[in-house]
Formats: structure tokens, sequence, C-alpha cells
């Protein structure tokens, strides 16, 4: 069943996707910003690459318990890396586009709702009984379709700061390009993503989540 999870996950990468595009921006104001939220992102943006790497490479033959600490794990991560992206586009300020402080306060406010999110993903899999294979399948099944909504709301946040030169400016800077997710401590027999599972950048600042590859994932509560 984390098979659902590890696809919502590969296709909810959106946070990289949407810093992908490859125009020239000429605007200083704006390549200040960028590099203002993108030095703040970089460790965040690993932080949720490696987490969607956990779920994904959990074993197709690991047992429930294990299954449930790597997704407990791994919605953790992603929260209070989406609460740090959160403070990340305060710190740097109104972004100088139009209507600046409106998108900089939606994007915030989507943030930190999607962190409460996975929030709750996290306590509902910490509340899964382990010692029940059927009941904890049918569990996690619930867990993947909360996966899709918050992916949503994932692209609906980074949509935001998406449009124009700074999407331009923001591909351009180090800090917010495509991370290589650490390598995760799986179980013994774990079933290893098929190459290319990680979503890669497009070259249009448009969020692009069709065209991240669905991970061929692991894990299946059933085992």
């Amino acid at each position: 069943m984390n098979k659902k999870l590890a696809a919502a996950l590969s296709g909810g990468a959106v946070l990289v996707l949407v810093l992908s595009g490859c125009s020239e921006d000429e605007g200083d104001k704006v390549n200040d910003w960028a590099k203002s939220f993108c030095d703040q992102a970089k460790p965040q943006i690993q932080k949720r690459a490696d987490a969607h790497q956990i779920i994904i490479s959990t074993a197709a033959d690991s047992r429930p318990a294990e299954i449930q600490a790597a997704d407990s794990k791994a919605f953790k991560d992603i929260a209070d890396a989406d609460r740090a992206l959160a403070k990340a586009v305060e710190s740097a300020g109104v972004p100088p586009v139009e209507n600046g402080e409106k998108v900089q306060k939606d994007v915030i406010a989507e943030l930190n709702a999607t962190a409460v999110a996975y929030d709750g993903l996290k306590k509902q899999v910490d509340a899964l009984d382990p010692t029940n294979q059927q009941k904890f399948a049918e569990g996690l099944k619930d867990v993947a379709d909360g996966l899709t909504k918050i992916e949503k709301m994932d692209q609906n946040a980074l949509a935001n700061l998406e449009d124009g030169e700074l999407g331009q400016a923001m591909a351009k800077q180090p800090g917010c390009q495509k991370p290589t997710p650490s390598a995760p401590k799986t179980p013994t027999g774990s079933a290893a993503p098929e190459a290319g599972t990680t979503a890669a950048p497009t070259a249009s600042a448009a969020p692009a989540t069709s065209a991240a590859p669905k991970a061929k994932a692991s894990a299946s509560a059933e085992s």
C-alpha cells in the first residue's frame, strides 16, 4: 500500500519543479529576493527530497511496523521543512512582483497549512496498529488518499512563486536546484526505486507534475 504513497510523493515534489525554469532575469531586486529565499530554502528542499525517498525506498517486504516508522518520519520531516520554507518566504521579504504582499501572504499561509496537514498524516500513521496487517493496510490506504489531497495544497502554495521573472530568478539560484536525495537506510530486502523516480526539473517555470515520473513503489503492508 506504500505504492500509492510513493506515487503521490513522487508526483508531489512540486517545489523542485516549480523552481526549475530556465529563462534569464535582469531585475536586481528580483535576483536579490530569489537569492535570499533560495539560500534559506536549500536545506529544506533537501529534507523534503530525502523524506520522499524514504517512502519510495521502503521495502516491498518490510514489516508493517517498519513501514509505519518510515512514513511517520517522512511526514514529520516534510511538515518541518514546509514550516521552515514559510519562514524563509517571510524572511526574504515582500517579493518584488505585482501584488507582492498578497503573494507572500498566500505562500506562507499555504505552506503552513500543508505542514499542519502533514502533521495530521503523521498522527494518522502513528495511530495504526501494525500487529493487524489487514487493518494496517486499510488505514494506510486512507493515509495515501489524504496525501493526494495534500499534494494539491503544495501545488497551490508554490504556484504563487512560479510566474515570470521571480520563477526564472529562483531557477538560477543554486539553493533552489533539484537536490539528489540521500540514500536512506532501508530494511533488509528492500526494493530500491527505479531509476528516475525522483522528479526531474523541466524547462518550464510552470508546475509540471504530469512530467514527474511515477515511482514504482515499494512497500505493501500486506506483504
